[in-house]
């Protein structure tokens, strides 16, 4: 593969060699097998190509100085797919046999995880493949599990550039009840509203308050940063319960910031970020600072409209936990 990072291919473009896959039938799952990652073949009545029923998961592995890989925080990541399986009425993979998955693939295509900054991302998928398109109301009893891996190199490798985020007060990023879910028909109900606002206002991402209260975008979670301050939307069926969102706060605690969790809207937002820093928090970027809010025709600098000193100073600190260039003192990477 290319070491030229204008070269590079864009994140999530490129597959590892093999990829593992498992089948739920008659009320279990089978043995997991490894074939070549490749086309699959679906029944065109398959549950999910006409009733959605279909979750994901996206974390990284790294390669370490010492020679190992470790996959960063991967037990929660199993967690987040079986409860969205569960909310999903989809068969609920056993963690141990998608553990395994997990490892086995890293294992096999080791050779392909790149160096820092870069790292391989996983991908495990859950979809309902019973063939019946009369089952608008009834959960698929038949489902496939499959663990992809994909090579990925630094995020920022084109240079750190502060966000342009659009502030939508009145749509809803996806059903109340769901957005908790990691699954594909929320990343759809996005699409529209994020490509018209790059359209109209040259945003990168939309972010959706509904009613005024500030949630996440359209693939990230949202904070609202300063020195010694951290300020979040607080857990709720509404939106994803990130992992970094989560390893972000934990190791701020740790740092001595004070954390808040809660709800706030758009206007103490706007407040915030005439003196303070915001940032969009995900397993891709791990933390991206954002320069301007566009909101009601007008923009609204973040800060001095760069990325912020606190917003990288967190970014630098969890990217070493993760690259095991600082201690792993919460047990958040596993051996492969």
């Amino acid at each position: 593969m290319s070491t030229n990072p204008q070269a590079r291919p864009a994140f999530g473009t490129v597959l590892a060699d093999e990829m593992a896959i498992a089948t739920f039938r008659g009320g279990k799952w089978s043995a997991h097998e490894m074939r070549p990652t490749g086309p699959i073949e679906m029944h065109p009545a398959a549950h999910v190509l006409h009733y959605a029923s279909t979750c994901f998961e996206g974390f990284k592995a790294y390669h370490w100085a010492d020679g190992s890989v470790r996959v960063f925080r991967m037990d929660k990541h199993i967690e987040r797919l079986r409860q969205s399986a569960r909310l999903l009425a989809l068969p609920v993979p056993d963690a141990s046999q998608l553990a395994d998955m997990i490892l086995t693939v890293i294992d096999r295509v080791r050779a392909q995880v790149p160096e820092p900054p870069g790292a391989l991302y996983m991908r495990p998928l859950l979809y309902g493949t019973t063939p019946n398109i009369g089952a608008a109301s009834a959960p698929p009893d038949q489902a496939t599990l499959i663990v992809l891996a994909s090579p990925v190199w630094d995020y920022f490798s084109g240079g750190v550039k502060p966000l342009r985020i659009y502030v939508e007060d009145k749509k809803h990023r996806t059903a109340d009840h769901l957005g908790m879910v990691k699954t594909g028909g929320n990343y759809a109900a996005a699409m529209g509203p994020t490509l018209a606002a790059r359209e109209k206002y040259k945003v990168d991402q939309v972010l959706f308050c509904p009613d005024g209260s500030v949630q996440e975008t359209g693939a990230a979670n949202f904070l609202l940063i300063r020195e010694g301050h951290i300020l979040t939307r607080s857990l709720d069926s509404t939106f994803l319960h990130g992992v970094t969102r989560d390893s972000l706060l934990a190791m701020a605690r740790e740092m001595g910031f004070k954390v808040e969790e809660r709800l706030f809207d758009v206007a103490e937002m706007l407040e915030w970020v005439k003196t303070g820093e915001a940032a969009l928090s995900g397993t891709a970027a791990v933390l991206a600072g954002v320069g301007t809010l566009v909101h009601g025709g007008q923009e609204h600098k973040v800060g001095n409209g760069e990325v912020g000193p606190v917003t990288s100073k967190l970014r630098a600190a969890l990217v070493a936990i993760q690259n095991g260039e600082a201690p792993d003192t919460h047990g958040w990477t596993t051996r492969v």
